[in-house]
């Protein structure tokens, strides 16, 4: 190892922004030059490149992860006394968007292995109030979708896929986004596709729904100051427009870094033989995250599972490595969800993760001494 000082970060855009200052000086330059910050002719010109790459029909950019979600159960009616099967163990706003329409999001336990959605106990909480079941594609990898649909057609239940993580990401060679009835993206400048602020996406392969998240997007209008419902302000900036629209083209490539990254993040945790037996988290080692079959994993997040997580963060802080929990409580656990009933030890794998999970960093920029100082740095902070 060269260097035993030099820090890490989980994360540094300044390096991708070198590599293409150009490119996105003159997009910056050109949406300030047209000074048409809003509903600008390069949205139109994204929507059709990201419907494009998603294989599917429609995409309509939006102003973030968040509002995605909002507008996809706007626009599927759903809304208070309606409930909405989701993952236990996400981003906040996974769960909130379902409450803030006024609908009750009703959780799921996770699969230990992917962090995402058990199928298995999908069915168990299908009441008649049902409407739509939302799997999360959480850290960048796909939930087993064969069984969400099968489900949804067996009790006539709409999906919304929550892909703000997963942009590129694969289930059975299928684009992640394109399976349900709606896919809701974030990008959030962190994601692996970021924008220069918040941002978002809806995708969709029907005419009529695509019709009624356009109208949902500009307060339940169509047609200029002519209002058939009441939607929000849930417009994309040209300006973030134009900033992926430079990106998109560059987003495979960084997705398959990150995945080199991930293998010789596997091969140096094997070489310190820190690598946990069987998965299962013991003293003084590691378990690493594993792609499932059939998927692409574009590792949005690399999340490693240990004991004493927080005395491993603490030290890795210590030695100038970027680490970050994703997520410290399961959303069951939350002040805010507290009428819900719900106690500590109803989705023990969800509550397993939230102690026990740590990510480190990914991003596609990463030098490989940087890679073996984390890797040391977590040998020597464990063992």
């Amino acid at each position: 190892m060269e260097n035993h000082t030099k820090p890490v970060p989980l994360l540094d855009l300044t390096r991708q922004y070198k590599n293409l200052q150009a490119e996105l000086d003159e997009a910056v330059l050109r949406v300030s030059r047209s000074q048409q910050f809003i509903m600008g002719p390069d949205i139109a010109a994204f929507e059709g490149e990201c419907a494009a790459y998603l294989g599917s029909k429609y995409a309509l950019g939006c102003s973030s992860g968040t509002d995605a979600l909002i507008m996809a159960l706007m626009a599927l009616d759903i809304g208070p006394g309606d409930e909405v099967i989701t993952s236990a163990y996400s981003f906040f706003a996974t769960a909130g968007s379902i409450a803030r329409i006024g609908a009750k999001p009703v959780f799921v336990d996770i699969e230990p292995e992917g962090f995402n959605i058990d199928v298995s106990k999908i069915e168990d909480v299908i009441t008649k109030k049902t409407k739509a079941i939302m799997p999360v594609h959480l850290f960048g990898q796909s939930a087993e979708m064969n069984q969400v649909v099968e489900l949804a057609k067996a009790y006539n239940l709409k999906i919304i896929e929550d892909a703000a993580q997963a942009i590129g990401c694969k289930y059975q060679g299928q684009n992640i986004g394109s399976i349900g009835e709606i896919g809701a993206f974030s990008f959030f400048p962190s994601k692996n596709l970021g924008a220069f602020g918040d941002a978002g996406l809806v995708s969709c392969n029907d005419e009529a729904l695509y019709q009624r998240l356009k109208s949902v997007r500009v307060h339940g209008s169509l047609v200029k100051y002519y209002h058939e419902e009441v939607g929000g302000n849930f417009r994309i900036d040209t300006l973030q427009a134009a900033v992926l629209r430079v990106k998109l083209k560059h987003l495979d490539a960084w997705s398959e870094k990150r995945a080199t990254n991930a293998n010789n993040y596997e091969r140096l945790f094997s070489d310190f033989q820190l690598i946990a037996k069987d998965g299962v988290v013991t003293p003084g080692k590691v378990v690493l995250p594993k792609v499932l079959p059939g998927r692409r994993h574009i590792f949005n997040q690399f999340v490693i599972r240990v004991d004493n997580r927080d005395q491993l963060m603490n030290r890795l802080k210590d030695q100038k490595i970027g680490c970050e929990v994703y997520y410290p409580l399961s959303l069951h656990q939350q002040k805010c969800f507290v009428e819900l009933g719900h106690k500590t030890g109803d989705f023990p794998q969800s509550e397993r993760a939230a102690n026990e999970s740590l990510a480190i960093p990914i991003f596609p920029e990463l030098e490989m001494d940087e890679l073996e100082r984390v890797v040391e740095a977590i040998g020597n902070s464990i063992g």
